[in-house]
């Protein structure tokens, strides 16, 4: 065994395999961003891939959007958007409030539901929330006198009962936005999320 091992220590051939998959590996995760990156659109500060899941993608896509979006559906049966910073271009962060302000009309169409939640920078849901963790077209949210719905994202709870609160962790996190079975205004792209704005 001794000299076995001492055989691969010395082989060339050996020390060029383990040398081309490190290359190899460390080559791979940029091309695959690279390629992600070119399939994200941004509106608003919002960031949605919507080939995602097609089975007409080619390998290099599929694993880059996978690594991007493991396991999702297509952007007509599910639509996705995450955001980690707000309308400035400033990276979210728990010791702010912010507020998500859809207008009259504005909330997400769809035809299942729509669900808005606070996760970690990595995409992770928060372990432990000070509040609700999502809000949703299944709950009763608010409307303000001219019909807009708006949700107060902040770590704390608000003084007042009765806004459309998220909580939010302490430190840096992101939202990601789902909707399931999204109306036509969404799967046209017509459709744009609102920015989110600092109180």
């Amino acid at each position: 065994m001794s000299g076995l091992l001492a055989w691969v220590a010395g082989s060339g051939v050996v020390q060029g395999v383990i040398m081309g998959l490190t290359f190899a590996f460390l080559t791979t995760v940029p091309v695959l961003n690279a390629v992600a990156k070119r399939e994200t659109t941004t509106v608003n500060g919002w960031r949605a891939i919507r080939r995602a899941g097609r089975p007409d993608n080619g390998p290099l896509l599929r694993a880059a959007l996978q690594k991007a979006l493991p396991v999702v559906n297509v952007f007509e049966e599910a639509a996705y958007w995450t955001a980690a910073t707000d309308a400035t271009g400033t990276p979210l962060h728990g010791r702010h409030a912010y507020r998500l302000r859809f207008e009259a009309g504005g909330l997400p169409p769809h035809h299942a539901f729509w669900s808005l939640t606070a996760t970690d920078p990595g995409g992770y849901l928060v372990s432990e929330p000070t509040g609700p963790s999502n809000v949703s077209s299944h709950g009763e949210l608010a409307a303000s006198a001219d019909g807009a719905v708006e949700i107060l994202l902040q770590s704390h709870r608000p003084s007042d009962a009765a806004a459309n609160w998220l909580a939010v962790p302490p430190g840096r996190f992101a939202l990601m936005l789902r909707v399931y079975l999204p109306g036509a205004a969404i799967v046209d792209g017509d459709y744009r999320v609102p920015p989110i704005v600092e109180v």
